[in-house]
């Protein structure tokens, strides 16, 4: 499934694949695809699946699943951290229309969700 649709103002392009639909339609609660910019040392792109009762900033795209865009970074660049990652914190952009993703797709395979976004 392919839908055009509006995201913090945005034109915005989501792709589910017949997996993804699949699972999602079996959920009994809304699921939260997290869309996050982790700025560092580096720029990554990541999605992040929330299973989260708050549903506040959060676009709702069919009934069990709303998105959500979340810029992070670090308090300081580290890049021998021994740890998954460092602790996050929220990143205040000044036009954050600016840096929301044009496209996402959804996938599911190997028995979990998972999920790429971008740009171009």
């Amino acid at each position: 499934m392919k839908q055009q649709l509006q995201f913090q103002g945005k034109s915005f392009t989501l792709t589910l694949s017949d997996a993804a639909q699949r699972v999602l339609a079996a959920r009994s609660t809304p699921l939260i695809a997290e869309m996050e910019l982790y700025f560092s040392c580096l720029i990554r792109l990541k999605v992040r699946f929330r299973e989260q009762p708050d549903l506040a900033n959060t676009v709702k795209v069919m009934d069990n699943l709303h998105l959500r865009f979340r810029p992070v970074m670090t308090a300081q660049c580290d890049l021998n951290y021994e740890g998954d990652e460092p602790p996050l914190t929220d990143f205040p952009i000044a036009k954050p229309e600016a840096f929301v993703p044009h496209w996402l797709t959804i996938d599911y395979r190997h028995g979990e969700l998972q999920g790429e976004f971008g740009y171009a």
